[in-house]
Formats: C-alpha cells, structure tokens, sequence
C-alpha cells in the first residue's frame, strides 16, 4: 500500500511541477507518466552503480541513447501540436 501511494504521490507531483512550467495538461500528463519511468531505470542504474562502475558506464550511455531515441521526439510532437 504504501508503494502505490507513493507511485501516485510522485505522479501528481510530476503533473503539478510540469505543470506549473509548462502550462500544457497535454505536455505535463506526458512528463508525469514518462519521468518515474526515467527515474526508475536511473534508480536501478545507480543500485548497479555500487557493485560496478565500468558496467554502469555501459549501460547508462545505452539508456540514454534509448531514452533521447523516444522521448526527444515525442516531447517535439507535442509542443508543436500545443502551438496549433
């Protein structure tokens, strides 16, 4: 119980921040769902981190190279479509 309020604690708190940047429901709904995936995979990257660097080097330059091939341009898409 407490994991799920705190998945949806965090969810809202991404949405209010994205939000309040933005001013987009669209674009803050996106970054809210998109960002605790993120920062999942960053927190079980810097769990490997500590038992060994030169893989976490690996494998957090493949993520990256992944998140920027899938996020980048979706963001785009978005904002180009709130400029309509």
């Amino acid at each position: 119980m407490k994991t799920a309020t705190y998945g949806t604690m965090h969810l809202g708190v991404a949405f209010g921040v994205a939000y309040a940047l933005t001013g987009s429901v669209r674009m803050a709904g996106t970054i809210a769902l998109v960002e605790p995936a993120i920062q999942t995979v960053a927190y079980a990257l810097h769990e490997r981190a500590w038992r060994d660097p030169a893989a976490l080097r690996a494998r957090l330059a493949r993520a990256v190279d992944a998140m920027r091939s899938v996020v980048v341009p979706s963001l785009a898409a978005i904002a180009a479509a709130d400029r309509r």
